[in-house]
């Protein structure tokens, strides 16, 4: 990590997760916990949405990202690194934010579950009713 002036960061949340992210000029290489990301999500649908932002902006391959992220499952997680991916670009260069802002990527998404409520078995779900 010389030269921290070409980094940038960007936390990013969803669902339970929080993701920290760093950005840099690179070959493109993205690591999750010390782990590349193919290997650590496992899921070909996840590596789109992770990377969204940098083929919204047109850089993919340039930049280098480190990611830490806790909490929630891999599908959260991803969709944190999503969004910290998003903010990190747009403190590195300032003029993506229009092309971020109208892609959706700096909104967090504020769905979370919902707590389960006394004489339910979900949040929702009620018991099946019998008359007899």
């Amino acid at each position: 990590m010389n030269n921290l002036s070409t980094w940038s960061y960007g936390t990013g949340r969803r669902k339970c997760s929080v993701a920290r992210v760093w950005i840099h000029p690179g070959e493109g290489k993205v690591t999750i916990n010390d782990m590349p990301m193919a290997d650590y999500l496992n899921r070909s649908v996840l590596e789109k949405v992770l990377l969204q932002p940098m083929e919204a902006v047109k850089s993919m391959g340039q930049f280098d990202v480190i990611a830490t992220v806790r909490g929630g499952g891999k599908s959260g997680q991803a969709g944190a690194v999503r969004h910290g991916i998003a903010r990190a670009l747009l403190i590195y260069d300032n003029s993506t934010r229009g092309i971020l802002k109208k892609g959706g990527f700096l909104t967090r998404d504020a769905r979370e579950k919902e707590r389960k409520k006394y004489g339910r078995k979900r949040a929702r779900k009620r018991f099946q009713f019998s008359k007899r």
